[in-house]
């Protein structure tokens, strides 16, 4: 379950990007699409902490569907 709400997450950064360029080049405003941008790097680094190994070489996400914490 975890898993696809991490990829829906970067789905959605992707997307994010996506229409922040897309408006971006619309409207030449630039307050909107970087705060879409500054989300979109917030959400990758979301993912990042539950997927990239810590020192001891497992991540938190292996460890949550393991059971233990």
């Amino acid at each position: 379950m975890l898993d696809t709400i991490l990829s829906i997450t970067v789905l959605a950064a992707a997307l994010l990007l996506f229409g922040a360029y897309m408006l971006w080049r619309r409207t030449g405003n630039a307050k909107h699409p970087l705060l879409m941008v500054l989300l979109a790097v917030i959400a990758v680094i979301n993912v990042m902490i539950w997927t990239v190994p810590a020192a001891d070489g497992e991540a938190p996400l292996d460890k949550v569907e393991r059971g233990s914490r």
